[in-house]
């Protein structure tokens, strides 16, 4: 891939005031996988005062639930879910310290905001290669709720996961940039 940085987490706020809507990345390092009934159990301890299964500051939240793995293999297929059903408890997490986010699909205005607020940034992966992207996890372990299967919070150590920015700490978002661009292109009067 042309064009593409490379960077690791945990995730610097050097490294965040670096990404710009639309930049192409290769992310390495650990990731944790969670998914909405992991969201909720997190919600809930923090509701109670309770520590997280995992640290935040700077942390990498990839909204996933892995197959399980075949024979000989770390993981299972594991693509992006669609981020928006995390929206209710992502500007939580984000306000104590999480560094960015792996989904797909577009966050609400409440979690863009957030994302500003606090110098964080959504990576949207490609989702349906899901096989694809396992090629580039080295090691998978449970780390937090086990009884929720595929839904359990795992700990990734991912090598140049390809993602794109799609919200950056400024508050660009590359879903509507996109529209603007395009919806342009589309109502201009052909041939001109």
């Amino acid at each position: 891939m042309k064009n593409v940085q490379r960077i690791e987490t945990p995730l610097s706020p050097d490294t965040v005031s670096q990404l710009r809507c639309g930049d192409r990345v290769l992310l390495s390092g650990f990731v944790y996988t969670a998914r909405d009934q992991a969201h909720r159990r997190m919600f809930d301890a923090l509701g109670r005062g309770e520590a997280l299964p995992f640290p935040l500051e700077g942390r990498v939240i990839f909204y996933a639930g892995p197959t399980p793995a075949p024979p000989g293999a770390v993981i299972g297929a594991v693509g992006p879910t669609t981020a928006s059903r995390m929206d209710r408890y992502t500007p939580a997490l984000l306000e104590r310290g999480l560094g960015g986010m792996i989904g797909k699909g577009k966050r609400s205005t409440e979690v863009v905001e957030a994302i500003r607020k606090h110098g964080a940034v959504y990576f949207g992966a490609m989702g349906g290669v899901a096989a694809l992207l396992s090629r580039c996890v080295r090691e998978a372990l449970v780390v937090a709720y086990g009884d929720l299967g595929p839904e359990a919070v795992r700990k990734l150590l991912v090598e140049e996961f390809p993602l794109i920015v799609v919200n950056d700490r400024e508050g660009r978002d590359l879903y509507e940039e996109a529209v603007r661009t395009f919806g342009r292109e589309r109502r201009s009067p052909a041939g001109t």
